[in-house]
């Protein structure tokens, strides 16, 4: 018989809440989410000024679709580039994105199940206001 260690074990049961948690998230509204950052993505990336916004876009939406055991933080250097391309993604696609997850949020907030989904538009809302620069790592 294999014993398994006290945090071996604690990472499984982990893994399987933040499973449990996407699931539901995807099916009461994650993947909403996921189509609303994959279109501002294709709509940006119609134009050729868009297109330094579109893996962003992308990379927040697959986070949107599938967000608990995962976290965004911030990569490390790039200078000046994306402080200016995330000010120009404010004015163009994040305040409605950044609406969109906070409607949400007060919405899912209202119950006590929804409390860490409201939790999670919350994060999305802000990250919705400056996405480029960031990247999606294992919680």
């Amino acid at each position: 018989m294999v014993r398994i260690g006290a945090c071996e074990a604690l990472r499984r049961g982990e893994t399987t809440v933040a499973t449990i948690l996407n699931v539901v998230w995807f099916i009461l509204g994650g993947w909403v989410s996921a189509l609303a950052w994959l279109f501002a993505g294709l709509i940006l990336a119609i134009s050729v000024v868009g297109i330094p916004w579109v893996p962003a876009a992308f990379r927040i939406g697959s986070f949107s679709a599938w967000p608990f055991g995962r976290h965004l933080e911030d990569k490390p250097g790039g200078g000046d580039l994306p402080v200016l391309l995330n000010i120009l993604w404010l004015v163009l696609a994040g305040w409605w994105l950044a609406l969109h997850h906070l409607i949400l949020a007060i919405v899912l907030g209202v119950t006590i199940i929804g409390i860490p989904f409201a939790l999670q538009h919350l994060k999305l809302a802000l990250v919705s206001l400056a996405p480029v620069g960031k990247e999606i790592v294992p919680a």
